[in-house]
């Protein structure tokens, strides 16, 4: 049932972010043409033009980083909270399938927005001469990678990788569940729904901050702080890597967790729909 709920979301979401991808990729061509000729003319009308198209190039990519967070947060909104809700919720499907569905397509459409803005930036500085620079010099890094690699550095390479993989899709997860613990306690209210949201989601955010605040006071000159001191000379780069990365991953998780559990039990226990 996962799958089918995942398969529906890609296809409400999908309406809405291809075409946000199409448009930033378009506005990519066009300035690249502004930097390869219509800012070095001397027409005015030609001039005003390529400034516009690097303009709206600009502009398509903030709007599909903040849509992509947008569309994501009102599909649990509307598919959830509002009417649609009344039909979800008498699915066959438990709450935790449905914010699963939610959290997984949110991932990919994430990990999609950074890769479209990468392409259509790679698209916008697109020149011949350019790229052959660009293509020599990593042929040129990628055999001096392969003289001096070893399966140390491979394996290590390799693992960093996975962490960071790991960690994006972690702190993505973390990030929307914000989001959606804050809408389901306000939406636990009778009235002014989104009124209490938004001041859920701010309510959140500063008793994360006064948390994390007194974290870092609580760990200074602490046991482990110490402890992590004594590990600086037995350790090497790589290990201290390693553990920053998993420390991270698991600040994040544990983080994800909290607002995981606030929004299962809101959602199965106070929502109000009326």
């Amino acid at each position: 049932m996962l799958r089918k709920l995942m398969k529906h979301e890609f296809r409400a979401t999908g309406r809405i972010m291809l075409p946000l991808f199409l448009i930033l990729l378009v506005t990519s061509v066009g300035a690249n043409f502004s930097t390869r000729g219509l800012l070095e003319t001397d027409n005015k009308f030609l001039d005003v033009l390529g400034v516009l198209l690097v303009m709206a190039f600009a502009i398509a990519i903030v709007g599909v980083c903040v849509m992509s967070m947008v569309v994501m947060v009102q599909r649990f909104y509307k598919n959830l909270l509002q009417d649609e809700g009344y039909v979800m919720m008498t699915l066959p499907v438990s709450v935790h399938q449905h914010i699963w569905s939610k959290l997984i397509v949110s991932a990919v459409w994430f990990a999609l927005t950074l890769v479209v803005v990468c392409l259509a930036c790679f698209i916008m500085a697109f020149d011949v001469g350019f790229v052959h620079q660009i293509a020599a010099g990593f042929r040129e890094l990628f055999q001096e990678i392969c003289r001096n690699l070893s399966a140390y550095y491979a394996i290590n390479g390799t693992a960093v990788i996975v962490e960071f993989l790991v960690m994006c899709f972690v702190g993505c997860c973390a990030m929307c569940l914000q989001f959606y613990a804050a809408l389901a306690i306000g939406h636990s209210r009778p009235n002014h729904k989104m009124a209490w949201s938004v001041l859920s989601f701010f309510a959140i955010q500063f008793i994360m901050q006064f948390l994390g605040g007194m974290g870092i006071v609580l760990l200074d000159e602490s046991w482990f702080h110490h402890l992590l001191l004594g590990w600086t000379d037995n350790i090497s780069g790589m290990a201290s890597v390693h553990l920053g990365m998993v420390a991270m991953i698991l600040g994040e998780v544990v983080v994800g967790a909290i607002f995981y559990v606030l929004t299962t039990w809101f959602l199965k226990k106070r929502l109000n729909l009326e």
